[in-house]
């Protein structure tokens, strides 16, 4: 599911813009061009993100952030100002923005930012995963030890990882790309085939039939996905 995006800014050209280079990168974003309509849609919507100017109409970014964080609302924010003086940043900071980016900025650095942010407020999101049992196969990831019919199986650290993050999003199809992301984190001398490298030693210390696996199937020209 893409991640949704409420842009609350009050200069036309720049929300074409924004709207445009955002929904390139598959995100739903949604608009508001003044403080009071930003401030309803992100109270009333269920959005991921808020990208939002502190100079608005009618109620600016800082006072928009202060409600929203007031009311419990806890969306990551990314504040744009003008403004370069430093107490302006660490003032939007203090009343519970996320990050912050002065205009004008680079279309490249505003991704990355967005991304960040939304990669930090997935793992936030996660649920605490202790303890998990498919088939013959119990784990407990507090202690990172793992049982099939009883017996302990011997999994590395990153095995250990990929299996986890496998398993929190279970059902879901995974790109290599993603997992290399999230469980390897782009490292430099890792590539998609270490992906498979170590599904294929998941699969053999935990599938029942390694060549038909059960648990950890791979979708041709997509990716791998964990059904219990």
């Amino acid at each position: 599911m893409s991640s949704r995006i409420l842009l609350v800014e009050d200069e036309p050209g720049l929300v074409l813009t924004l709207s445009d280079l955002l929904g390139a990168e598959n995100y739903e974003v949604e608009t508001a061009a003044d403080g009071p309509t930003g401030l309803d849609k992100a109270l009333t919507g269920r959005f991921d993100l808020l990208i939002l100017d502190v100079m608005l109409p009618g109620k600016n970014g800082l006072d928009v952030c202060r409600e929203l964080r007031r009311q419990g609302c806890d969306v990551a924010i990314l504040m744009l100002t003008a403004k370069t003086q430093i107490i302006d940043r660490v003032v939007g900071l203090k009343l519970g923005a996320d990050d912050y980016l002065t205009k004008p900025f680079d279309p490249s650095e505003l991704l990355a930012r967005v991304e960040a942010l939304l990669r930090r407020v997935s793992k936030e999101k996660l649920p605490s995963l202790a303890r998990f049992q498919f088939g013959n196969v119990q784990i407990d990831f507090e202690k990172a030890e793992v049982l099939k019919d009883g017996v302990p199986v011997n999994l590395a650290s990153r095995e250990m990882q990929l299996l986890r993050y496998l398993i929190e999003h279970r059902g879901k199809v995974l790109s290599r790309e993603e997992l290399l992301k999230n469980v390897w984190e782009y490292q430099a001398d890792v590539s998609t085939r270490t992906v498979d490298v170590h599904i294929a030693w998941l699969r053999q210390k935990l599938e029942d039939n390694p060549q038909l696996p059960k648990h950890i199937s791979t979708l041709r020209g997509s990716g791998y996905r964990f059904s219990a």
